[in-house]
């Protein structure tokens, strides 16, 4: 294959305009997808949740695989499992350690699981390929409103607990003292993540999501401090990564999870050098002020 057939299989915009309009609910359902990803992944970075992401998606990608084989909703086997990984850390991962060695148990599981599923699945196989690398393509009304209705309870539920959740992630000993119920808080944010986890999946597929749910609050965290602009600028990059992704996956032909993860990408190194750059012009003015 010669340079300009693979440009023109990653951007072909020919008719784009006709097929912009037939991918609307695409694009609001990768919007909701950005905000709740940018919401959930300030907590996930504070909470140091990252590698978490990555065990439950793996019991998702189980989950969904299996629901593939039987004939049944993907997303809701998908769901399945990234809320039975969750609770799971939730319970049994009190400490850092114990956390992370229960989450390299689970990772290769679930991802032997899931093979195993796929590979017993004689059905078309792109529908494998989507749960590992995400599509987002012929987005129904129906579908829409259940993944809307499904991240907006998440959301209202992290907007109901922000404020104590927001104590236990900074300092949980401080907030344990204080009477704040921090086992709890973080069993009840380990299930929202799973639902956060089942829900991008669809997008960027298992093997990716941590585009989505990782590196835009990581970005936001390379230019600000603010709690607020962490957050706001955390969905902001989300929702760009997410519905520019989608954008350009409508003029080419692989699949949507390549150009959401390099727009994420871009967008962390772009802030990581702006964050580099502060950080040394603030250590020269303070060099560099008399004494």
């Amino acid at each position: 294959m010669d340079a300009d057939s693979i440009l023109g299989a990653i951007f072909n915009f020919d008719n784009y305009g006709e097929l912009l309009v037939l991918v609307q609910n695409s694009i609001w359902a990768g919007a909701i997808l950005g905000l709740l990803g940018g919401l959930v992944g300030t907590f996930v970075m504070k909470r140091d949740l990252a590698f978490a992401v990555h065990g439950i998606s793996e019991l998702s990608f189980a989950g969904a695989a299996f629901a593939l084989l039987i004939g049944a909703d993907i997303v809701f086997g998908s769901l399945v499992g990234s809320v039975a990984a969750a609770l799971l850390l939730g319970l049994m991962g009190v400490r850092a350690r114990d956390k992370n060695s229960i989450i390299g148990v689970i990772m290769p599981f679930g991802l032997g699981l899931g093979i195993l599923f796929l590979s017993l699945y004689e059905g078309r196989a792109a529908n494998k390929f989507g749960l590992l690398t995400g599509q987002i393509v012929s987005v129904d009304t129906v579908q829409l409103q259940a993944l809307a209705g499904t991240a907006v309870v998440v959301m209202i539920a992290l907007v109901a607990m922000w404020r104590p959740l927001n104590f236990a992630s900074v300092d949980p000993e401080l907030a344990e003292a204080r009477g704040v119920p921090v086992r709890t808080l973080a069993i009840v944010f380990m299930v929202l993540l799973g639902v956060s986890v089942a829900l991008s999946i669809q997008v960027v597929g298992a093997l990716l999501v941590l585009a989505l749910l990782i590196t835009p609050a990581a970005a936001a965290l390379r230019v600000t401090s603010s709690p607020v602009a962490v957050v706001a600028l955390s969905v902001a990059f989300a929702v760009t990564a997410t519905v520019g992704g989608i954008l350009l996956a409508l003029g080419g032909r692989i699949p949507i999870s390549p150009y959401v993860t390099t727009l994420s990408f871009l967008i962390y190194v772009v802030c990581r050098v702006i964050g580099s750059v502060r950080q040394r012009r603030g250590i020269n003015g303070r060099v560099l002020q008399p004494r």
